[in-house]
């Protein structure tokens, strides 16, 4: 038997962080009896300079210019190269169930336009789009859907398949969902399934995944954080899966708060259980704990969490990094999502489910697009 044809598929990337979507998508392999099916690194662009330094570092050393640090506003599009992929979890700040939820008027809002533009300009046999699971009920489901329909009349029309995913289902000891859409050219007349959950009924601890194996004490990106002595001593009264609203604090110990009492405020996680959402904002208190030292995670305890390997190094400040871990896609769950791919595209069979996903009852699509209409006029004019 002869070597088999191997085929590789460029992707790029919009708003791409650190390098977890393309860290899962470089560990991403399929093979038929004739072919190996692989996803390459095209180009990627962000505007943050530490994000940016992280992604060329890690996922693409060689080649260090095909990483464009700079406002999305600014990039020239059309002087990138010719893509077979495209992926881009575009800022959710504006969609997240965390906030003032701004949605299209916000300033991040609009962001997601930018991909569509990408598609326009490449056609690229595939795409996978992320967000926050809010994303679906904001602006009572009225943005979920122009940004359904915008995609799938992009390009030249795609079939799209799109799901809440549960991290924790999948091996990810955390407890992270997030929306995934996947868009397949209707020429192809290829439609993505959703990759069955492995870990229903087995989920990852963070003790296992901290302690298996134990991390090196020179790791990269691994400094403990000094806490103040008065956080030292909260810490104390929070037991694991506690925080500082339903730990039994003394008195002097308690927060005064009487605004909102977000739930990870100083709150440990529990051994035994995958992590709550790691987080890349958010000051004091909010910095993920650990559950038997009276301390805060330290970055590489975050990361590993994030499932990122040992060797993935961040660059920058201890918070630079922090914001990077906590605003990227779980490197384990991307390599799920496009292995998957990679099985459509090689006509493979997978276990799959069905997508599930709630979608507020609204305004129809129509309305939508003539009220949003100003937005991407203004964008691309």
């Amino acid at each position: 038997m002869g070597e088999k044809n191997i085929i590789y598929l460029k992707l790029g990337e919009l708003f791409c962080g650190p390098g977890g979507l393309a860290c899962g998508a470089a560990e991403s392999v399929t093979e038929t009896e004739n072919s190996i099916y692989k996803i390459i690194h095209g180009w990627a662009n962000d505007y943050d300079k530490d994000s940016c330094d992280t992604y060329s570092k890690n996922i693409c050393p060689e080649d260090p210019d095909s990483v464009i640090c700079k406002d999305v506003k600014e990039l020239d599009i059309e002087s990138l190269s010719q893509i077979d992929g495209f992926a881009y979890g575009f800022p959710c700040n504006d969609f997240s169930i965390v906030g003032e939820q701004n949605g299209f008027h916000g300033i991040y809002g609009p962001l997601y336009t930018y991909g569509i533009k990408v598609i326009n300009t490449f056609k690229p046999a595939f795409f996978a789009a992320e967000n926050v699971g809010g994303l679906a009920s904001a602006n009572e489901g009225a943005a979920f859907k122009k940004i359904l329909h915008d995609l799938e009349n992009a390009g030249s029309g795609y079939n799209l398949t799109y799901h809440k995913y549960k991290s924790e289902e999948y091996g990810i000891p955390q407890t992270r969902h997030r929306i995934i859409i996947v868009g397949f050219k209707k020429s192809s007349g290829l439609t993505f399934k959703i990759p069955a959950p492995t870990h229903i009924n087995n989920f990852v601890s963070v003790r296992s995944v901290i302690e298996n194996p134990p991390i090196n004490g020179n790791a990269y990106n691994n400094e403990i954080t000094k806490q103040s002595a008065v956080v030292t001593e909260r810490l104390r009264h929070i037991k694991p899966g506690q925080n500082a609203w339903t730990a039994d604090l003394p008195e002097e110990l308690k927060l005064n708060v009487k605004s909102a009492k977000l739930s990870q405020i100083y709150k440990r996680v529990h051994p035994d259980k995958p992590s709550y959402t790691i987080t890349g904002s958010g000051g004091g208190g909010t910095h993920g704990y650990h559950w038997s030292e009276n301390r805060a995670l330290t970055n590489r305890e975050r990361a590993r969490i994030q499932t990122f390997p040992d060797n993935f190094v961040f660059q920058g400040s201890k918070e630079s990094v922090r914001k990077q871990i906590g605003m990227a896609v779980p490197p384990m769950l991307s390599k799920i999502i496009f292995t998957s791919i990679l099985k459509t595209i090689a006509g493979i069979k997978y276990e799959f489910i069905e997508p599930e996903i709630s979608i507020p009852k609204t305004n129809s699509v129509k309305k939508q697009i003539k009220q949003y209409k100003t937005n991407e006029l203004r964008l691309f004019s």
